[in-house]
């Protein structure tokens, strides 16, 4: 099986918009309930996030959902929050169970905001660098 550059075998990775305000606030939320580390993050502008979006032939330059990547899977959207959630303790991995209302419907929820977060919650000049504490938890060369 072939892995995305920057991947081995059990990497479960959460690519973001490093510069959105609403995007990096998740992965902080990721940071502070993934208290098991199962989870990975990577800023989409970064170069390990570049050459996963590649990989899966996603865009370079317009990141308008967050990607989940497990294995040689990559999930977007409403699917990606959810299989995000059912990776963290209690209470939270019990949101996974709303995988039963149908994609359409869960995207038709999640679209307005993904398009319009910059202007809801703002963007930074750049991508945010993560704290010092928190570096073992971004992927890295």
């Amino acid at each position: 099986m072939a892995y995305p550059p920057y991947l081995q075998a059990g990497d479960r990775v959460v690519l973001f918009d490093g510069v959105c305000k609403l995007c990096n606030g998740w992965s902080r939320f990721l940071i502070r309930h993934d208290r098991a580390g199962k989870l990975k993050l990577c800023s989409m502008q970064s170069a390990q996030g570049q050459a996963i979006l590649a990989w899966f032939g996603m865009p370079l330059d317009h990141f308008d959902t967050l990607l989940y990547v497990e294995a040689d899977q990559a999930l977007k959207r409403s699917d990606a929050i959810l299989a995000i959630l059912r990776q963290l303790p209690a209470p939270w991995r019990w949101l996974g169970a709303l995988r039963v209302i149908p994609r359409g419907v869960r995207d038709r929820a999640y679209d307005p905001i993904a398009r319009n977060r910059y202007r809801l919650f703002g963007r930074h000049a750049h991508c945010q660098l993560p704290r010092p504490q928190d570096r073992e938890r971004f992927l890295h060369d």
